[in-house]
């Protein structure tokens, strides 16, 4: 069983800041891939970051070089700094576990979800 907890939403104005966690329960954490998805109102669920086991990372067009996802094995803690931040990064926030490892890009890939944590960004 698998438990995710988001925390560190909130609101910023633009260029601003902010440090998503994710806190992660459960004995195949380690072995799986964590995501961050994004769902802003009247949108569909999207991609934002992936880490896998051995921490590579994928990025979405969108976010490439302005947010980092990372991990912390010990803690089962995984984090996205949000950097230089739009009005467009306006949403909740999901974090989110991937047990096959597949299609990391994809939301119906993944196994488990959080319930997700508010970012609003103002102009």
């Amino acid at each position: 069983q698998v438990r995710l907890v988001e925390s560190g939403g909130g609101s910023v104005q633009t260029g601003g800041s902010l440090r998503l966690s994710c806190a992660a329960s459960g004995r195949t954490v380690r072995t799986s891939a964590m995501g961050w998805f994004r769902q802003a109102p009247g949108k569909e669920r999207e991609f934002v970051a992936t880490i896998m086991t051995g921490s590579s990372t994928f990025y979405a067009d969108s976010v490439k070089g302005r947010f980092t996802i990372s991990r912390d094995n010990p803690k089962d803690t995984v984090y996205l700094e949000m950097n230089s931040l739009k009005p467009e990064d306006t949403a909740v926030y999901y974090c989110a576990l991937n047990f096959n490892l597949v299609r990391l890009t994809q939301a119906a890939a993944y196994d488990y979800w959080g319930q997700g944590t508010q970012v609003t960004v103002s102009s």
